[in-house]
């Protein structure tokens, strides 16, 4: 073992060497053709004019005068051509290369040539810029955990607080009557509920974050599907004094292809968030299916108290609240409608939200037909 890692170790040595040794007869060469280049063309300027000066026949001295200007000129000009199409862009990508390795990704070499070499740069170019878009990706996501982590923190602390300070006044005494200690007990029974709930939500956030939940895809005739499932919607919302309201206003039977199961959760996350922040006494939820720009949609509609225009573009973030007061009492994760986002984009369709504030919010899924 000992033997095959000085082996390697002697291997990579002399590739290092060797690379070296090529990088210092590009220099070399490059040097070269930078400055003794015309160095010689003017040292045969002088020959020239030693042969004018010491060659009595003017019209051979002429001859070789012109032959030779001639000759360096052509040379001089190839080598200019050779600098600026081959070893400048050797240079400026050897450069850009030394950057990548120190971590640099924001690095572009100007392409001023039209050869191979022009495609080189390109590919590297391109390289260089998936690079740095993965180092974006990873900086975000290590930014995402970190706020993750926070996030949770707080969230369980706060009802985990609240248990801890309950089951020690019970432990104490301090609910003395049979009255108190069942409120002590319903409200420790409430955060064990919520935590609950957000170790579920959490765990399903996580799974589509990292493309790891299962779906279950399957053809499904979207009016049929809708009528079931607003069926049951109805029943639970009416029971909690809602008003409920379905329109189909498809006018032909679409397929879609879909997991019924994810799906239905999306919507049951949106029209949620609309019981918990709605209009508690006249609550109205207006759900509408129908067909526009070759894709099925949604809308969930509600006279709720609406989103302020300022808070509109957040909605969809994870743990965001848009009263974090009111939110305690409504059993709110904060995660409901970055779930119900992330199910709809992962049919490859796509979720808006329009709202007026005193009036309501209007979220729209959108999904495309399926394929026949």
């Amino acid at each position: 073992m000992y033997t095959r890692r000085k082996h390697m170790h002697k291997y990579f040595h002399m590739g290092y060497e060797q690379e070296c040794w090529y990088h210092k007869d590009f220099h070399l060469y490059h040097r070269y053709l930078r400055w003794a280049r015309p160095a010689v063309f003017l040292f045969n300027l002088f020959i020239i004019y030693l042969l004018f000066k010491w060659i009595g026949n003017q019209a051979v001295s002429i001859f070789f005068a012109v032959f030779i200007t001639i000759k360096e000129i052509f040379h001089l000009a190839f080598l200019m051509r050779l600098e600026k199409k081959i070893f400048r862009p050797m240079d400026q990508l050897k450069h850009a290369v030394d950057e990548i390795a120190k971590g640099n990704y924001n690095v572009k070499v100007e392409c001023e040539v039209t050869n191979e070499f022009a495609v080189l740069i390109h590919s590297f170019n391109r390289m260089a810029e998936q690079l740095l878009q993965s180092e974006k990706i990873k900086l975000a996501y290590e930014e995402n955990r970190k706020t993750l982590i926070a996030n949770i923190s707080h969230d369980l602390k706060t009802p985990i607080a609240s248990i801890q300070g309950y089951m020690e006044a019970i432990e104490e005494g301090v609910a003395a009557s049979p009255e108190k200690l069942d409120k002590y007990l319903k409200i420790i029974h409430h955060n064990i509920i919520y935590i609950n709930k957000l170790i579920d939500d959490l765990f399903l956030f996580s799974k589509l974050d990292m493309e790891k939940l299962d779906f279950q895809y399957e053809n499904v005739d979207i009016r049929s599907y809708m009528e079931d499932l607003m069926e049951e919607l109805q029943f639970e919302l009416e029971e909690k004094q809602i008003q409920f309201t379905y329109w189909d206003r498809m006018d032909q039977n679409l397929l879609l292809y879909l997991d019924r199961k994810r799906i239905q959760q999306a919507i049951r996350n949106i029209i949620g968030n609309a019981v918990k922040y709605g209009n508690q006494e006249k609550l109205a939820v207006e759900v509408t299916l129908f067909f526009q720009e070759d894709s099925i949609r949604i809308a969930i509609k509600d006279n709720g108290p609406g989103i302020s225009e300022d808070k509109l573009p957040y909605i969809f973030d994870r743990f965001y609240r848009i009263d974090h007061e009111r939110t305690k009492d409504f059993m709110s994760t904060g995660l409901g409608l970055a779930i119900a986002k992330e199910l709809v984009e992962a049919h490859r369709g796509k979720i808006m939200v329009s709202s007026t504030e005193e009036e309501g919010s209007c979220f729209t899924i959108m999904l495309p037909v399926a394929k026949s």
